[in-house]
């Protein structure tokens, strides 16, 4: 067998795949069109693994047995096509992972929104439920980097839908599908049934010993679920019915049944606040629940969460006038749950690297909650001509301090600044943690 693995890309993915590769006895090749990071690099000599930079050398390319494509690099990228026209395999980097994770469970969690929050908060409760476990993909370490350095029996794992669509034999113990929004459909020819289907491949391997946790009042995943045949043991999770078997929310209270288990607690003593958050909180304990996590374990860890950097954060409250920083909002739909979370007042920052937003989705809370706009971004056109009729005042800027001061200009006293762009982040940041730390940095020195 040609053991040969060449690996496109040397992120977080593609390092932690090119360690377990050279850990399991492959040929690897790390090529990369960008500039590798220098840590990045340090890694891959101290473990042997030859590598490029700033180009791609083809030869060294087309002799791979199989392609593990880093998850930013699309379909149709030239070398991919011609990687796929010479009928080279190519696969991701939790299929890779997969292959060596021996008798490990594995919590898959994937949607267009709540999938980070719902993520971290399962990976609490599995820690604080006693479980030795790691919580990989994109938050963490890559899953392949983990299984190479530190093994463990359970994996907590966040999948995007590009991870999905290079899977062949990935099957998770517990998969998780939070909601299905339009999201990244600029990857996806900008049809919605194409990221459907992308984010269905996480159950499509399961079998019936499986778990499949999914949200009952999303539409279009209840609306398109029997187009897949899913084998898995359904989990769903509602707030607006009993179930016999899953979670809900009845008076104010988590419900939640599995099996011969049954859990009750007060929305109020979650630390999570917000009607997004309680599916997240829902989603999070079934997961926890099909692993055998106890239930005064989960109880335990729903009220200690902390909340994570960059997603609802606040930063600091400066004169009456408190400052949240949501850069993970990088879709409509994550600004939509973020605004329905507000009681105050709101000065919106919004904008970025448009993804195909329709931003009609946001009219009605916009009407009823947003003050005034503030545009974070190199184009705004999209977003004056969806709210200049609605807001009285659209702000346009190009800076986070920019942003921050004109916000805080016209903020009254009780008023939130919001920064939830519902867009991506690439015109003005490096990524939404470097908008949201300029954002943070930019408020502290009001």
């Amino acid at each position: 067998m040609n053991k040969r693995i060449v690996i496109l890309g040397a992120g977080e993915s593609g390092v932690g795949t090119a360690l377990l590769a050279k850990q399991k006895g492959y040929d690897v090749f790390v090529s990369d069109g960008g500039e590798i990071r220098d840590d990045y690099k340090l890694e891959l000599k101290a473990a042997g693994v030859e590598y490029e930079e700033r180009q791609h050398t083809t030869e060294r390319i087309f002799n791979a047995a199989e392609v593990m494509k880093s998850p930013g690099i699309p379909e149709k990228n030239e070398l991919v096509k011609q990687i796929r026209a010479k009928n080279i395999p190519i696969i991701s980097e939790i299929e890779f992972a997969y292959r060596y994770k021996g008798n490990s469970r594995i919590i898959a969690i994937t949607g267009s929104n709540g999938k980070t929050t719902t993520t971290a908060l399962t990976y609490h409760i599995c820690k604080t439920g006693g479980a030795d476990c790691a919580l990989v993909g994109n938050i963490g370490y890559s899953f392949a980097k983990q299984v190479a350095v530190d093994p463990k029996p359970l994996y907590v794992a966040e999948i995007s839908s590009f991870q999905l669509d290079d899977i062949k034999t990935f099957r998770p113990d517990v998969a998780v599908l939070t909601n299905i929004t339009e999201d990244h459909l600029d990857r996806y020819e900008y049809k919605i049934e194409n990221y459907i289907s992308s984010k269905f491949r996480i159950a499509m391997n399961q079998q019936p010993e499986d778990v499949f946790i999914y949200n009952l009042d999303d539409e279009v995943t209840v609306k398109t679920i029997s187009n897949y045949s899913i084998k898995s043991t359904p989990a769903p999770f509602t707030m607006s019915k009993q179930l016999p078997q899953g979670a809900y929310l009845l008076n104010a209270k988590l419900h939640l049944k599995w099996k011969n288990e049954e859990m009750q607690m007060s929305i109020e003593d979650f630390a999570l606040k917000g009607k997004h958050n309680h599916y997240n909180s829902m989603a999070a304990s079934l997961a926890a629940t099909a692993v055998d996590i106890r239930k005064e374990k989960i109880r335990e860890a729903l009220q200690t969460f902390q909340t994570l950097e960059h997603r609802m954060e606040t930063v600091a409250t400066i004169k009456n006038v408190e400052f949240i920083n949501d850069s993970k909002a990088t879709n409509v739909n994550s600004t939509w749950y973020a605004l329905e979370s507000m009681e105050k007042p709101v000065i919106l920052i919004l904008g970025g690297v448009d993804k195909g937003n329709d931003y009609t989705l946001l009219s009605d809370l916009v009407k009823e909650k947003v003050r005034a706009i503030v545009c974070l971004g190199t184009d705004n056109k999209k977003i004056h001509e969806a709210f200049s009729d609605i807001v009285p005042m659209i702000i346009n800027t190009q800076t986070a301090i920019d942003a921050v001061r004109s916000a805080f200009h016209v903020a009254n006293k009780g008023d939130v600044v919001l920064l939830s762009p519902a867009c991506a982040s690439f015109d003005l940041f490096k990524n939404y943690e470097d908008r949201g730390n300029q954002f943070k940095k930019a408020v502290k020195e009001l």
